[in-house]
């Protein structure tokens, strides 16, 4: 721990905690970042006693509807009843004068985030195997929450989800190119093409977290998923695009690509993408149908990402290790894309 940490004014936030939750911070306070983020700046704070969660947008180039600190706060506030696992919120402040940035405190779980197949290898195939059952479930659990019982049924618009899905990762392309992509350009083409025949099911309308995967989620010691986390594009919509944006990174992982993204899918013990999806469906109780749309916009929003992280590492604007190469697999991310739009 440490009493100085990139972009976190231990003592603005001291003064700012003490007067939302007064006596809380009993001793001086330290922090460190937490390794592994390409995208919010996420913190553990200590008094020595006590620990706390601060979240932050990342630094420069951030697109007007990205890295929302308040969403993050009020869908994991307003899940914290149910069956998901989330941490519990403790304080939002959208002041930035106090950070540099809104930001938010929430607790501190114990658990793990399960990025390499090597960690999981160490667990063996049958724990591997019962942690990736266990992703699929609480995915389910997620989506059979009636938004409006928990206070979330402003969260987002459902209807237009999807087309405004595909106009929104555009102009997120837009707004972060390092370079031209004719491929990107032609599968955003065909997405907006063929949105409108995809067709609009209410039983598959719910809470999308927005980008869900296992090193997402903090699994305890018992294998079982403790918490939720990174709820910054949670939103009201259609499900299947959760589903498929978990498919498309353990795809992704389990081809070599594990430079980009998670390669949990490579662990001895990890079922294939046609295994989740079936256990999708039964915990679910929902028949996700054709997914060839929505893997192709998964395709799409991923790379967008991660050509958003691409222009902050280039703009000198990352806080961390491991961005270096985030650039490279873009081309390949789009060419799987239209794969998939093609009915593949």
């Amino acid at each position: 721990m440490s009493e100085d940490v990139p972009c976190l004014d231990l003592g603005r936030f001291r003064e700012w905690y003490d007067g939302q939750r007064p006596g809380e911070i009993d001793g001086e306070l330290s922090a460190q970042l937490v390794a592994g983020g390409k995208s919010n700046l996420t913190y553990e704070v200590t008094d020595g006693s006590s620990w706390w969660i601060v979240r932050r947008p990342p630094l420069g180039h951030v697109q007007a509807t990205a890295h929302d600190m308040g969403r993050e706060y009020t869908a994991m506030s307003g899940l914290v009843s149910t069956d998901v696992p989330v941490p519990h919120t403790y304080a939002h402040c959208e002041d930035p004068d106090v950070l540099g940035a809104p930001f938010y405190v929430m607790e501190r779980v114990d658990g793990r985030a399960y990025r390499r197949a090597q960690e999981l290898d160490e667990l063996g195939p049958e724990r591997t195997g019962a942690i990736a059952e266990r992703l699929v479930e609480v995915l389910a659990k997620l989506h059979a929450v009636e938004p409006s019982a928990v206070g979330l049924g402003e969260l987002g618009r459902p209807d237009g989800f999807l087309e405004r899905q595909v106009r929104r990762w555009g102009q997120q392309l837009a707004g972060s190119k390092t370079r031209e992509h004719p491929d990107a350009d032609e599968l955003h083409r065909r997405l907006a093409q063929q949105v409108a025949q995809v067709a609009a099911d209410p039983s598959v309308v719910g809470i999308v977290h927005g980008d869900y995967r296992l090193d997402n989620c903090l699994v305890g010691a018992d294998d079982r998923i403790h918490a939720v986390v990174d709820w910054e594009m949670a939103t009201l919509g259609d499900t299947r695009t959760d589903l498929a944006l978990m498919l498309v990174y353990e795809t992704l992982g389990a081809s070599g690509a594990g430079d980009l993204v998670s390669d949990v899918a490579k662990a001895r013990g990890w079922p294939g993408n046609d295994r989740q999806l079936a256990a999708y469906t039964a915990a679910s109780g929902r028949e996700p149908g054709d997914m060839g749309f929505h893997l192709a916009l998964a395709y799409f929003k991923l790379a967008v990402i991660l050509e958003g992280i691409h222009y902050r590492y280039l703009q000198g604007q990352t806080v961390g290790e491991g961005f270096d190469r985030i650039g490279e697999g873009f081309d390949l991310i789009i060419a799987a894309g239209l794969h998939s739009i093609e009915g593949n």
